[in-house]
């Protein structure tokens, strides 16, 4: 079986709130992350943690879309949220250090994702799950780095 968590870190010289900022603000997202095109927040008056927000995603083979409620919402510490509210879970961790922020990025395929990927998928799931797997240990590395050049840019 795929490893169902990954994580990546980098250092971005930025205040850790603003960083955050930047990240919480979903309707961003396409900016920077490989796969997700656009967000946008189901209700504009609820932003914050048990808010859902929407997705869309694109790969070669096919366009989807996601609904995803915030589990996580700590100016300066913490973001994240869970697709479908029990399949995977995405976070973002800020933490100071000398010259700046560490950016933590993590996901994990959640048990009710793998029930779900079994359901769908039939024979064909573990292979799917994989897959998926890598596309969030690749997109990790290549979110990190969008959001570092937009947040050093600026």
């Amino acid at each position: 079986m795929a490893n169902l968590q990954h994580s990546g870190s980098i250092v971005i010289a930025g205040d850790p709130d603003d960083l955050y900022d930047l990240v919480a603000d979903v309707t961003r997202m396409g900016e920077w992350s490989p796969v997700c095109k656009e967000c946008w927040w189901e209700n504009d008056d609820a932003r914050g943690l048990g808010a859902w927000f929407v997705g869309r995603n694109e790969l070669p083979e096919r366009t989807w879309k996601t609904r995803s409620e915030v589990v996580a919402a700590e100016r300066g510490r913490e973001f994240a949220f869970i697709v479908g509210g029990s399949y995977a879970r995405w976070g973002y961790t800020f933490t100071p250090v000398d010259g700046g922020t560490r950016v933590t990025e993590s996901w994990e395929f959640l048990p009710d994702g793998v029930a779900l990927f079994a359901e769908r998928f039939g024979s064909e799931a573990q292979a799917k799950t994989e897959e998926r797997a890598e596309q969030a240990r690749t997109g990790i590395a290549a979110t990190l780095a969008a959001i570092k050049q937009r947040a050093e840019s600026v």
